[in-house]
């Protein structure tokens, strides 16, 4: 889950687009039900007394500052992150299972934040820089940062579940595209590619590796299948800290920066049948593709280790 934009990638995708738009937003993007409008949001849900919570429960914070340094987690840090990260992913899988036609996104939330204050967590998402909801719910042409509604699910829609907990003062963070009902050929092949495309970004991460090398894989990738990397929202840094360093760019870019063992960040690549360019609806969260194209994301927070990549988010 990502709220913070990239400082270079509005540039970036701007520069892009101002060629690219009218080419990309003449692909064939299959039949789906467009999302236009936010529905009906339900009341913020409790939070029990007793929860650990992080300090943006309490007061309004800024975003997490992503730049600077990569913390080096210790051993005790790291076992904290695992099991969060599988709490997270075990609660991300029983979302899945709920995705059936007529099953509102509140309804879905509704059952992610009971099931996380049961196991005596956070829903990190909930008021963080504001945000009414325990998860991210993300439908058809909805980017990423959609608000759980009264929306029901609709036969042939795809659906981005972004679930983060925090628990022992750690955050794990991770989300998955499900389809619903009978998904038409280019919305299955935008779900299979993306979760491939992240499978292979987690394969080559490893000690010493350049952070760049994962956007440019995402680009090449890309190109290959002709789809288009939403270039706006990235991956981060996670630990006791929602968001914070390094930042993880889903396109080609030559930041700087290798990859350490103990350091613990995102990968989350969002790719479009489409054109890469988003808007948000009027609740200010709501990323949609402007050229209505769907798009799907998946998302893990990894661990590099001295021999290669641990996947912190797995559920068994």
């Amino acid at each position: 889950m990502r709220f913070q934009l990239s400082r270079n990638a509005w540039h970036v995708c701007g520069q892009y687009l101002q060629r690219n738009f009218f080419q990309l937003s003449k692909r064939d993007k299959g039949k789906w039900e467009l999302i236009s409008a936010a529905g009906k949001v339900s009341n913020e849900r409790n939070v029990p007394e007793h929860i650990q919570k992080p300090p943006y429960y309490y007061k309004d914070m800024p975003a997490g500052n992503t730049l600077g340094t990569p913390e080096i987690k210790n051993e005790e840090q790291l076992n904290h992150m695992r099991s969060s990260g599988k709490l997270a992913a075990q609660i991300l899988r029983e979302c899945g299972k709920m995705a059936k036609i007529g099953i509102t996104t509140d309804e879905i939330d509704d059952f992610a934040h009971q099931r996380i204050i049961s196991e005596n967590a956070y829903p990190s998402p909930l008021r963080y820089v504001g945000f009414p909801k325990s998860l991210c719910t993300s439908i058809n042409n909805v980017a990423c940062h959609g608000i759980p509604d009264d929306r029901p699910l609709a036969d042939g829609d795809i659906i981005n579940i972004d679930v983060t907990v925090y628990q022992n003062g750690c955050h794990g963070d991770c989300s998955e595209t499900f389809l619903v009902g009978d998904v038409d050929e280019r919305g299955r092949f935008l779900v299979d590619s993306t979760r491939d495309c992240l499978d292979k970004c987690i394969a080559l991460c490893g000690p010493g590796v350049p952070f760049n090398e994962i956007g440019k894989y995402i680009q090449r990738y890309c190109q290959e299948r002709d789809l288009e990397s939403v270039a706006a929202f990235i991956g981060h840094g996670i630990g006791s800290y929602f968001h914070g360093p390094p930042e993880i760019y889903h396109y080609a870019n030559e930041a700087p920066g290798r990859m350490q063992a103990g350091m613990t960040f995102t990968i989350e690549p969002i790719l479009s049948l489409g054109c890469g360019d988003i808007g948000l609806l009027e609740d200010g969260w709501t990323a949609v593709s402007l050229d209505n194209s769907r798009s799907a994301q998946f998302e893990h927070t990894i661990l590099i280790t001295e021999t290669g990549v641990e996947v912190l988010t797995n559920a068994v």
